[in-house]
């Protein structure tokens, strides 16, 4: 007689981490998965214009590395990073008033992994973050996934202000305030010299760390340059600034860097070590030779004037575009534009029914770390040339008047 055995039963693999659950991934990401379209103009993305990218340069920069040195270009480096890139990026920043030595400087990849090894670096489950409102959806990302609790700041349309985050930072004791004060990403506004004064007193006088974010501080269009918080006094020990080349020279490089004082920054660095070792070795001895061989300066005066003429066509059709009520900063700088159209519209809602129409932009709802303005949204004016912003704005218009005269959400 044959016995059979009884079927093997499998078990369940252990679930993901709750962290990894209940942080949802980013919804411009997503909207760019749906946008991808050649024929959708595309609003919604941060992305620098490729063809201002000085391919011919980078390229040059690459081959002399991998033609003179490629050993070392192949090989592993150290993790704070390539010491050629570091004395350049120190020089940078010491030329731009603030003393650096190359010390100071820890390379990673992309700012926005400086974003996440801060996180690591500093935050346990539970520890309070305060950021702007709206804020850098990355950012509360990197907060979120350390377990954060993530309060915002009231602001108006000169970014935070200085009265209230006196209040909240001696109610709350936060750990750390997260702030882009140049062209801010969503907004494009920009932090008065006058409130970084009171951010850098604020943090002294409560024992409160800043993280000073600065991708798009270099693409000026217009108006003085102001300090930056860390160059300010009582904020030297207490401020990490975060730099990248992703909007100034490329972003698929993936070459960010922090300016921390030294505890921190040894922190950090010990963090990197567990998350990638070190950032590509090539990319950053191209980067130090493209420093060294040619004139990046130029280079972003040259990107900045395209990007004010692509703002200023923006500038032009976005009254014709949105609704009657609507209002809309006016950058100085960077890349952005932000809208908030009365209150009676939903842009989330609305995403669908204009991307049908052509164009996609960000709805503002998921920059809020606290209660959403859903009637706001972000668009990126750098992408495009000036008449496709003009098509682009003329295809928005079309999709939002669709949904006052039909019976959509904005009705």
């Amino acid at each position: 007689m044959t016995v059979t055995e009884p079927a093997a039963t499998t078990a369940p693999v252990p679930p993901l981490a709750a962290r990894a659950t209940a942080i949802g991934g980013s919804p411009v990401r997503d909207i760019l998965a749906v946008t991808a379209r050649p024929e959708v103009i595309n609003f919604a993305g941060g992305l620098p214009a490729p063809e201002l990218f000085d391919t011919e340069g980078i390229a040059a920069a690459f081959r002399d590395v991998l033609a003179e040195e490629p050993e070392r270009a192949l090989q592993y480096s150290t993790t704070e990073g390539e010491p050629s890139l570091r004395t350049a990026l120190a020089d940078r920043t010491s030329a731009r008033g603030l003393p650096t030595g190359p010390d100071d400087i820890l390379v990673t990849t992309g700012s926005q992994q400086a974003l996440s090894l801060l996180a690591t670096a500093l935050l346990e489950p539970g520890d309070t973050v305060l950021v702007e409102s709206p804020c850098y959806l990355a950012a509360l990302q990197a907060f979120a996934f350390a377990g954060a609790r993530v309060l915002a700041v009231p602001g108006d349309d000169e970014g935070i202000d200085p009265d209230a985050l006196g209040e909240l930072v001696a109610r709350e004791r936060p750990k750390l305030l997260y702030t882009v004060p140049t062209f801010q990403n969503p907004t494009g506004r920009s932090l008065p010299a006058d409130r970084r004064a009171a951010v850098a007193r604020a943090a002294a006088a409560h024992g409160l760390w800043i993280v000073e974010d600065d991708p798009y501080g270099e693409l000026r269009f217009e108006g003085e340059r102001l300090p930056w918080i860390a160059s300010l006094d009582g904020a030297g020990d207490r401020t990490v600034l975060l730099g990248s080349f992703s909007k100034v020279m490329a972003p698929g490089m993936r070459l960010g860097w922090l300016r921390a004082p030294a505890a921190l920054r040894r922190a950090c660095a010990v963090a990197k070590q567990a998350a990638d070792l070190h950032t590509p070795t090539v990319n950053q001895l191209a980067a130090a030779r493209y420093l060294a061989d040619r004139d990046l300066d130029s280079h972003v005066a040259q990107v900045a004037a395209v990007y004010r003429e692509r703002r200023d066509a923006m500038l032009a059709g976005i009254a014709a575009a949105l609704p009657g009520g609507s209002t809309w900063t006016r950058p100085e700088g960077g890349m952005f534009l932000w809208a908030r159209l009365p209150e009676r519209y939903d842009t989330t809602a609305l995403l669908r029914p204009v991307v049908d129409q052509g164009v996609a932009y960000v709805p503002g709802a998921p920059f809020y770390a606290g209660t959403p303005e859903t009637s706001t949204l972000r668009l990126c004016f750098v992408t495009q040339t000036p008449d496709e912003i003009t098509e682009g704005l003329r295809r928005l218009g079309t999709g939002l008047r669709k949904e006052r005269t039909g019976s959509g959400p904005g009705k």
